[in-house]
C-alpha cells in the first residue's frame, strides 16, 4: 500500500468548475460536463491498478474491464460532485434510504460511545454528513492530504457542522491524544479501515482472493476503550440517491496477550473484510482506491 501518500486527487480549478455550475445551473449538467473529465482522467491516469482490480479480482473480461475503469471513474466524478453539492448546502437535491440507523440512535441514547469504520467505497463525505441526524458528538478523522487551496475553497462553500475533524498528520501523533479523549468521553468515532500511512500497525489478510494489508487500529481502539464497532457506507443507486448502511455494533475484546494479539487483530480485521467484501459484489464500480491495493504483481 506504499503507493498511496495520503492526498486527494484533483485540483482547486475543478473544485471551482463544478461548484459554480451547481450555484448557477444543476446537478445534471454538473454530470455531463463530467463525461468529458472522465474521459481525459481514463487517458492520462496509471489504469494498471483499477484493470487489476476488474480484470483479476472480480474477474470481468478484457473489454468489460476497459469500459468498467471508464465507469469507475466517471462513478467517482459523480461522487466527488455529490460531495461538493451536499457540503455545499444543497443537500435537498438527494434523497436518502437508511439501513441500520437506529443502532447509531441507540448508541447515542446508551452513550456507549463507539467507533463507525468505513471505507473508499460509495461516497464516505456524505455519510458523514448524515451522522448529522444522530444525537451525539461525532469526531471525522481525516488524513491531512488535500491540497491548501482546495481546503481553502472548500471553507468558503461548506455549510458550519456540528461535527468534529480530526486531523491525521504524518509524524504528528497529537491526534491519537484527541481520539483518546473523544472515546474516553463516550463520544463516536468515524474513521476508515481500508487506508493507512507508512508506519502504522497492519495485517495482512485475504480480500477477495488476493491478499492485501489493512490498519489495526479501528479495532485495537475499540478494544482498549471498550467501545463498540459499526461498519457504515452509503452508496449511490440513482443518479440522485444514496442508500446509507449500518450494521449492527460489535464489541471486540482488547487483546492483552502480546503472543497471540496479531491472531485475535486479524479476526477483527477479518470480520470488517467480510462486510466490505458483501458492499463491493452489491457495487463494484464504487471501489475508488486507486492504486496498488493488493500485494501481488498487478502485471500478471
Amino acid at each position: 500500500m506504499a503507493e498511496w501518500d495520503g492526498r486527494t486527487r484533483g485540483g482547486a480549478t475543478g473544485y471551482k468548475i463544478f461548484i459554480w455550475i451547481l450555484k448557477n445551473t444543476n446537478i445534471r449538467l454538473a454530470y455531463f460536463v463530467l463525461y468529458f473529465v472522465a474521459f481525459w482522467y481514463f487517458l492520462v491516469m496509471n489504469k494498471k491498478p483499477t484493470f487489476f482490480y476488474f480484470r483479476k479480482v472480480l474477474k470481468y473480461s478484457k473489454i468489460k474491464s476497459i469500459i468498467s475503469i471508464y465507469k469507475n471513474y466517471y462513478t467517482f466524478g459523480q461522487v466527488l460532485i455529490d460531495k461538493i453539492a451536499v457540503l455545499a448546502g444543497f443537500s435537498s437535491k438527494f434523497t436518502f434510504e437508511f439501513e441500520g440507523e437506529e443502532y447509531l440512535h441507540q448508541m447515542a441514547k446508551e452513550n456507549t460511545g463507539g467507533i463507525l469504520v468505513g471505507s473508499h467505497l460509495g461516497n464516505w463525505e456524505i455519510a458523514g454528513q448524515l451522522l448529522e441526524r444522530i444525537d451525539t458528538k461525532i469526531h471525522i478523522l481525516m488524513y491531512d492530504g488535500m491540497q491548501q487551496q482546495i481546503k481553502d475553497l472548500m471553507d468558503e462553500v461548506v455549510q458550519k457542522k456540528n461535527i468534529d475533524i480530526i486531523l491525521i498528520k504524518e509524524g504528528d501523533g497529537s491526534y491519537l491524544i484527541k481520539i483518546a479523549e473523544a472515546l474516553k468521553n463516550k463520544d463516536i468515532i468515524a474513521m476508515h479501515g481500508d487506508r493507512y500511512l507508512p508506519g502504522t500497525k497492519t495485517i495482512t489478510t485475504d480480500f477477495l482472493g488476493y491478499k492485501a494489508k489493512f490498519p489495526t487500529g479501528p479495532f485495537y481502539l475499540a478494544g482498549k476503550y471498550k467501545v463498540p464497532v459499526v461498519y457504515v457506507s452509503a452508496m449511490k443507486e440513482k443518479t440522485t440517491h444514496y442508500h446509507f448502511f449500518a450494521t449492527k455494533p460489535k464489541y471486540f475484546k482488547y487483546p492483552t496477550n502480546l503472543k497471540t494479539r496479531d491472531a485475535e487483530l486479524k479476526i477483527m480485521v477479518d470480520d470488517y473484510v467480510n462486510e466490505m467484501e458483501k458492499v463491493i459484489k452489491q457495487y463494484p464500480l464504487q471501489w475508488f482506491n486507486f492504486y496498488k491495493f493488493w500485494e501481488t504483481d498487478i502485471k500478471k
